[in-house]
């Protein structure tokens, strides 16, 4: 995913009915909370303020503030870094804290989260449905991606694992020094550790993603 720990960075019917039409939602719609609000409630039940939190991470006050007001979503790797300065689940900061033991996830069901690619939030680099939110503690979390084109060359470099697997569109994929162009049907699996940048190459895509992280 378009992630930054380093830098405060098929047309196929079938796939068709899987994901759907993904719209953007924000921190105010109701039934549905937001990463920032999450990082705020539980930056807050730990006594931590924003300018400790900026301490332990290194990500400046005013990039927190606007994550927690909901003005920038953070970008994966960004959250990552979040939930180990926390002390908290990974799955929890992106999709909430599940109570099952398994999850059976209907199409209507998959909860929505708008993405940003820039700290100041003027362009979505994608939006993702969490697939298994249900789960208590999950180390993976499954997500339908809609891709957008990179608006920048950031690379994103962070702890964990990837596996995605193209559903629509063309998908653009730059891990370590190499490039690669996927069509509907290809896939890829990645240590996040390794520098890597995902868009889609014109327009949008879709993709199927699973992070691990521990």
């Amino acid at each position: 995913m378009h992630i930054g720990d380093k830098k405060p960075h098929i047309n196929v019917d079938y796939f068709e009915d899987l994901t759907g039409t993904i719209k953007e939602h924000t921190c105010s719609e109701e039934g549905q909370a937001d990463i920032g609000q999450r990082i705020k409630a539980i930056r807050e039940a730990k006594g931590i303020t924003l300018e400790e939190l900026s301490h332990m991470t290194g990500f400046d006050v005013a990039l927190l503030a606007s994550i927690e007001n909901c003005d920038v979503q953070p970008q994966l790797g960004t959250a990552i870094k979040l939930s180990k300065a926390l002390d908290s689940a990974f799955g929890r900061l992106v999709s909430g804290v599940g109570e099952r033991l398994y999850a059976v996830t209907r199409k209507g069901e998959q909860k929505i989260v708008s993405r940003s690619t820039s700290q100041k939030g003027q362009r979505q680099a994608y939006t993702y449905k969490s697939l298994a939110s249900e789960v208590k503690g999950r180390h993976m979390e499954s997500l339908i991606v809609q891709l957008e084109e990179a608006p920048d060359s950031d690379r994103s470099i962070h702890d964990g694992e990837e596996f995605i697997y193209v559903l629509e569109g063309s998908v653009s994929l730059d891990i370590g020094e190499e490039h690669f162009d996927l069509a509907p049907g290809d896939s890829a699996y990645y240590l996040s550790t390794t520098p890597h940048l995902i868009a889609a190459t014109s327009g949008q895509a879709t993709i199927l993603a699973v992070l691990y992280s521990e």
